[in-house]
């Protein structure tokens, strides 16, 4: 038998996911932590994008993760205008922690 195709896989997980109460919600911090992302973008050095991604939301902090100390120190640095450009677009304020985690 063969597999259902991609498509069709992701549609089932989707479905999955909206009919289970804490797969929702972690879905949705999912999606809040890549929105996140994309709202301190612009203000990230283009060197550093590629060592950069979201990370977990939870209540009380939101993780950025990077490969490696460098990029964790450079973001400590930036963490003032980071946290303004949440503010600005309208986020709420948890914490933002740099936890540095190289990609396997």
């Amino acid at each position: 038998m063969a597999a259902p195709p991609p498509d069709a896989r992701n549609q089932a997980l989707a479905r999955a996911l909206d009919r289970s109460e804490p797969l929702a919600g972690l879905l949705q911090r999912v999606r809040e932590s890549r929105q996140r992302f994309d709202a301190i973008r612009a203000l990230l050095p283009p060197a550093l994008l590629g060592s950069v991604r979201p990370g977990p939301l939870d209540e009380t902090a939101w993780s950025v993760l990077v490969d490696h100390a460098a990029a964790a120190a450079k973001l400590r640095q930036m963490l003032p205008d980071l946290q303004s450009a949440l503010a600005a677009g309208g986020w709420p304020q948890p914490a933002i922690k740099i936890k540095i985690q190289p990609r396997a």
